[in-house]
């Protein structure tokens, strides 16, 4: 037996297959990742020469399974032994240039083969008992996977034209299994990059998310930036790139910049919103840029400027706008800070404020931190990052003592409108600041009693009289 077809379900479809006097094979991304030695994903596309769904039925009594159909795109899907099967006739494509959807019609399994995005994808195992195993590779697939290239099966522009998320999908595979795209394929998707206008933005957003999850994304947005497909799906990023140069006092390239940020978080962190904040945390540089004489370039408040952007960046995207946003928008906020601590004698009030405003986000913050720090200069990088060290212990040492990670504060507005008998107001917001104040300044200890006793004090300072100093 064919060492890449290990699935009993494979021999069974091949006896239907010939019982039913129909020749299939399964095909794409299975065959793909097999020969690669890549880990199996438990889905499989199968193709029929002939009518897909019908097969699709007879193979669910077969293995006793429920068939789901999809009329409008022609294919079957079961489940099978933790497996998903997707059925679909072979077919013959052609397009029209204001649509992504293509006029079908019945074709061969030459036909087929044609019509799939890259060699890579183009390859299918046989099934039936006369080619069971046998490989078909009719654009040396298995060729350009030893190559590590990418490359379409027929005229890239043709390919990239009729199907314009093609190219994403180009730069995504290049990116994913860490390809290199050939020029001709490369300079197709350039000529061919405002062809991405008809794609709708959430498909696009999927193949960028895919991108972003990439071993090392900057494979990945390389090529987005260098076909000009960057500009146009997401310009703010594209922006980033260049270097302005006054009195002989140039600024760090700020493009490639965060694409180094991206690759140190990968090492580390799979998040896929870990990775949004790696990209998005200089967002706002372009916008903030100035040139002073004695300091050079500035960005004062990019980080400031880059959280505000951050609603807006994701609403185009389509990416969600819920606490993942929140998540991303608070730590472009918030990641200079433990930069700025790592730099100066690092005070306990300092360090509770961080706690208070990155709460249980505060470890990828440091992450974040550790990832942007992309000096070439080695001593400058050591110092920097064994500074870090200083700051995640004195973060460990004072969150073990003051517990302000995930604050609640120890008095509450009832508290105080009890203890002066006063009813909603700016008083109870004066009062509870201040208590707030006093606990990050480590004026009085993160618990009740000390805050009781000092609501007390600063309502008298404000004129309050209490009536009820029990508790």
């Amino acid at each position: 037996m064919n060492e890449y077809l290990q699935f009993p379900v494979f021999k069974r479809l091949g006896d239907l297959a010939d019982k039913e006097q129909t020749a299939v094979f399964v095909i794409g991304g299975y065959v793909r990742d097999r020969i690669m030695g890549r880990p199996f994903k438990n889905d499989i596309d199968i193709l029929v020469l002939g009518n897909g769904i019908s097969f699709a039925e007879k193979a669910g009594n077969l293995l006793n399974s429920k068939v789901t159909i999809y009329k409008n795109f022609g294919t079957a899907m079961l489940h099978y032994e933790g497996i998903q099967l997707e059925f679909v006739g072979a077919r013959k494509e052609s397009y029209r240039s204001d649509s992504r959807k293509p006029i079908v019609e019945n074709g061969t399994l030459e036909d087929d083969q044609k019509r799939r995005d890259f060699t890579i994808n183009a390859m299918a195992y046989g099934l039936n008992k006369a080619n069971y195993g046998e490989l078909i590779d009719p654009f040396n697939g298995v060729n350009d996977i030893e190559l590590r290239t990418i490359r379409t099966p027929l005229n890239p522009d043709e390919t990239f034209s009729d199907d314009p998320l093609r190219m994403m999908r180009a730069i995504r595979f290049a990116s994913q299994l860490q390809f290199r795209i050939e020029p001709e394929t490369f300079m197709a998707i350039a000529s061919n990059r405002e062809r991405i206008r008809i794609v709708s933005r959430e498909r696009i957003t999927d193949e960028l998310n895919k991108i972003v999850e990439s071993p090392k994304p900057s494979l990945g947005f390389g090529y987005l930036f260098d076909t000009g497909l960057l500009h146009l799906i997401f310009p703010a990023m594209a922006h980033l790139q260049g270097v302005d140069i006054i009195e002989g006092k140039g600024h760090k390239d700020n493009f490639y910049h965060t694409l180094e940020v991206l690759d140190n978080i990968c090492e580390v962190s799979d998040d896929l919103w870990l990775r949004w904040a790696a990209i998005l945390h200089d967002i706002a540089k372009p916008a903030t840029k100035r040139f002073e004489k004695k300091q050079g370039w500035t960005f004062h408040g990019h980080e400031d400027k880059g959280a505000r952007m951050v609603p807006r960046i994701f609403a185009e995207l389509k990416l969600p706008l819920n606490e993942k946003m929140k998540f991303v928008q608070k730590l472009v906020a918030l990641h200079l800070r433990p930069i700025v601590l790592a730099q100066e004698i690092v005070t306990d009030s300092a360090v509770r404020r961080l706690l208070f405003e990155a709460g249980d986000d505060i470890d990828s913050l440091m992450m974040l931190c550790h990832a942007d720090v992309t000096t070439k200069n080695e001593y400058k990088k050591k110092k920097y990052r064994d500074n870090f060290e200083v700051v995640k212990q004195k973060l460990k040492d004072v969150e073990e003592r003051d517990q302000i990670r995930n604050w609640q504060p120890p008095i509450s507005g009832e508290d105080i409108m009890k203890a002066f008998g006063i009813g909603p107001g700016r008083e109870v917001g004066i009062i509870k600041n201040a208590i707030r104040e006093a606990i990050l300044e480590g004026e009085i200890a993160n618990n009740h009693d000390e805050g009781y006793s000092f609501m007390m004090k600063k309502g008298a300072d404000i004129g309050l009289n209490a009536i009820n100093s029990n508790h």
